[in-house]
């Protein structure tokens, strides 16, 4: 079959959000659900505190993000949950009252659409909660409830909080307060599928599956394929799947998957030994053991080998997420690391996403600490910032960057270039993650002339299609014409 994706994924670039710890309203009048007490907002996050951050604030921000160059954002969930993160699903059709409810969604998706950005929901239909009205229903009224069959219900009386007993009902990892939907249940299944196809009339843009990979059920996402692309054929469908992903990027199935399997080797090389394992060991990511040039052209070939190439551009790249430390402390807090993996990440095919506050250099280990507040402007790091706004306006200037096949060139020591082709359009991309500076002389190029576009470098054309490039220690160049 001829596989077709979203073509506006390609040429995005996403911006990830966890709603309660990107900004808070400066609205004077807000309704009582949100005058409620909130920790700090300079305090360190914990597993259970609200921080009060909400999509009026988000809007607030809308500016910052467009001058980022942002074309997308991708947000954690925003439906009523008795949770900071709201995986635990209350209602899909509310969104939360402490993060404004439907009249600051509403406002947030004009707003983010008159300037040209994409919005993108998660989808949390693995499980629901335990205060979601048809699993409510159960604890009320036990196996007289008319929803018992919407979940595997394995003995009596539920245990629902009593960490002494055994939860006898199905939840996720075995996590009773996210009890999983038993989708050979008709009903069941239907409701989430509506749920899909109304928000996408909505006006949002695409889903983003949380744990897609724990539904069995034969024809399920295939069947919400077919639904969500009805109504939207541009909507973007990408499933929180962190290894190989075949399975799903058939065509059938979703657009692209949050690709751990770029950001791993895109850390093991940028960062080398510098990674924190304490900080990764525990994670299935795997950006360690160190890489070289080598051995990170060998896992992005790999990579490539998976997918259709219509797959791989619209793949979501990250380096950061609200489920792993962030990039800043994974590798040290060192900035040229950061630096080296980012310049990877903004011209690698497929959309880069930039989880918040990553771009202003802002700290975290693992949950909750990688879900911190947005720093002040005082607190930014302004030259990891410039290098963001520079490498994404680049992106989007370049075409070749976004949609142009991708070659690898040269892979030497610690130092690895690749190009990005489009017609006549060729941009190459060298970096050298390495202590020393290096020469890379390239011949052969579709090009005959050139010039650094970004980074420290040098070039120089010696004729005959061949540069010879100078990179310096911990570094990388971006090469094109003006």
């Amino acid at each position: 079959m001829s596989i077709q994706t979203p073509d506006w994924v390609k040429h995005a670039v996403f911006y990830q959000i966890y709603p309660d710890r990107f900004a808070r309203t400066t609205r004077p009048a807000l309704p009582p659900e949100m005058q409620v007490p909130l920790e700090s907002w300079d305090s360190l996050p914990t597993p259970q505190g609200y921080k009060g951050g909400d999509l009026w604030g988000i809007a607030e921000q809308l500016d910052y993000l467009q001058n980022l160059g942002i074309t997308a954002i991708y947000f954690t969930p925003i439906f009523s949950s008795a949770s900071n993160h709201r995986y635990h699903t209350h209602d899909y059709y509310k969104i939360d009252p402490l993060l404004g409810g439907r009249a600051a969604f509403d406002h947030l998706l004009k707003a983010a659409h008159e300037r040209d950005i994409k919005v993108v929901l998660d989808g949390v239909f693995n499980h629901a909660s335990r205060g979601f009205l048809y699993f409510n229903d159960i604890l009320e009224n036990g196996p007289h409830s008319p929803w018992l069959n919407w979940f595997s219900i394995e003995g009596w009386p539920l245990s629902a909080y009593d960490g002494e007993k055994l939860a006898n009902y199905k939840s996720w990892i075995n996590n009773r307060a996210l009890p999983e939907f038993n989708y050979e249940n008709a009903q069941a299944r239907e409701y989430i599928m509506r749920v899909g196809e109304y928000w996408i009339a909505q006006g949002i843009d695409g889903w983003r599956l949380d744990v897609p990979f724990e539904i069995k059920t034969e024809g399920f996402w295939a069947e919400f394929r077919t639904r969500i692309k009805a109504i939207n054929p541009e909507a973007y469908i990408v499933g929180e799947v962190w290894t190989d992903a075949r399975e799903w990027l058939a065509g059938d199935q979703f657009d692209g998957v949050m690709n751990y399997l770029f950001t791993g080797p895109a850390i093991a090389f940028a960062a080398q030994d510098r990674v924190d394992m304490s900080l990764v060991k525990s994670v299935g990511y795997f950006p360690y053991p160190a890489l070289d040039a080598k051995g990170y052209a060998e896992k992005i070939e790999a990579l490539f080998n998976l997918y259709d190439w219509e797959i791989h551009q619209t793949q979501l790249n990250l380096l950061s997420s609200h489920d792993i430390a962030r990039i800043l402390s994974v590798v040290g807090e060192d900035i040229a690391s950061v630096e080296l993996a980012t310049l990877l990440l903004l011209t690698f095919p497929g959309a880069p996403s930039i989880y918040y506050g990553d771009e202003v250099g802002l700290a975290g280990g693992l949950d909750p600490d990688c879900r911190r507040t947005f720093p002040p402007p005082s607190d930014w790091n302004q030259s990891l910032l410039a290098t963001h706004k520079s490498l994404i306006a680049l992106r989007h200037q370049y075409p070749a960057l976004r949609i142009g096949t991708y070659q690898t060139l040269a892979a030497e020591g610690d130092c690895y270039v690749f190009a990005r082709v489009l017609a006549e359009e060729m941009v190459v991309i060298a970096v050298n993650t390495g202590t020393a500076s290096v020469q890379v002389r390239l011949a052969d190029m579709a090009v005959t002339q050139g010039q650094v576009l970004y980074g420290v470098g040098h070039v120089d054309w010696l004729g005959d299609r061949t540069a010879m490039l100078d990179i310096p220690a911990r570094a990388g160049i971006v090469l094109g014409t003006p």
